[in-house]
């Protein structure tokens, strides 16, 4: 097995190298790659250094399996290249996530769909991951008919020059700006570009890739996603309303069945989840579950992750173990 990383100095490419040696991921050989002004950067990896190489220099080795996490541009122009030659890429940019011959995977919801002629496998948006882990087990009781979200977003959701910011402001200097606002001390409700329909682009991918997952399109869905001076991870608040009547006891149940899924829920104890909890943890959380007494059928309940983790990283390679598991490669 050949596996190549591109991306691999990035927020994302570092978890992935950590999670790699860490689930012993089956390789012969890793290939890291990035950017030309990143060439010859060394990383260990099982006591080994490992030097960055170019694209062009990873394409040459033909590797089984890509990890993109490049931006969007980079997937556009080297992912047909790659499964051209046979490789398997698994892309973390928004870049094939609503192409219609492309299939969009969270493994524990929807790997069994992929087969050995899938050659670009899309990575969900991070906020997206997090919600369909919880909302899909739910649907297949009770059949869910709308959706409200209001997401909580980590600085590290937009990268290494956000993080720089906040902790630049955090000590008094406000020169960076990645954000049009200042971040530290302060909560911007702007995730990404504003659209023509004045909904940003973050809003847009939970709202599409979320019904695309569920291979659901009659799912009414609405989301606000606001960007905190958060390192940890991200945090939703989730109004869900249902076609059948749910039981919360069975909810609960459920949930805490649900592979990959942990439920922090004492309202007594004040246990519930929390970034500072979720960060470098590959589960999603889940508390606060209550009825929604305002409408009928409906439920509220809290999600958080660590977008690197699960909602980046840990579903990109998750995926890649699905794939030899299952010998698609």
């Amino acid at each position: 097995m050949k596996l190549g990383i591109i991306g691999v100095t990035g927020m994302v490419g570092r978890v992935m190298i950590h999670l790699l040696e860490k689930r012993n991921f089956p390789l012969k050989k890793l290939y890291l790659s990035a950017s030309n002004k990143s060439v010859g950067k060394e990383f260990f990896f099982k006591k080994k250094i490992y030097k960055v190489i170019s694209i062009y220099d990873l394409f040459l080795k033909k590797p089984d399996i890509v990890l993109f996490s490049a931006g969007s541009d980079i997937s556009k122009k080297w992912a047909p290249k790659f499964s051209g030659i046979g490789s398997i890429v698994i892309d973390n940019s928004s870049a094939w996530r609503m192409d219609s011959e492309k299939k969009l995977i969270v493994p524990e919801i929807n790997a069994s769909c992929l087969c050995k002629k899938d050659k670009i496998i899309a990575n969900p948006n991070c906020s997206t991951i997090q919600l369909v882990m919880v909302l899909f087990p739910l649907h297949m009781k009770y059949e869910i008919s709308r959706i409200i979200i209001s997401t909580y977003q980590s600085v590290t959701g937009t990268g290494k020059q956000a993080l720089d910011q906040l902790c630049k402001e955090q000590k008094g200097h406000f020169s960076l700006k990645v954000y049009p606002y200042p971040i530290y001390q302060n909560v911007l409700p702007h995730c990404d570009q504003f659209t023509e329909n004045r909904y940003t682009i973050e809003e847009m991918k939970l709202i599409n890739e979320t019904k695309k997952i569920m291979n659901d399109y009659n799912i009414g869905i609405t989301a606000t996603s606001v960007r905190v001076p958060v390192i940890g991870g991200h945090s939703e608040s989730v109004n869900i309303t249902f076609r059948k009547k749910p039981n919360i006891d069975c909810i609960y149940k459920i949930l805490l069945k649900t592979k990959g899924i942990i439920v922090q829920d004492n309202p007594k104890k004040n246990i519930y989840p929390m970034p500072l909890y979720a960060h470098k943890k590959d589960e999603v959380f889940v508390g606060r579950i209550r009825k929604d007494f305002s409408f009928q059928n409906s439920i509220n309940l809290w999600i958080v992750a660590d977008n690197l983790h699960k909602g980046a990283a840990t579903n990109a390679i998750q995926i890649a173990e699905f794939l030899i598991k299952n010998k698609h490669i």
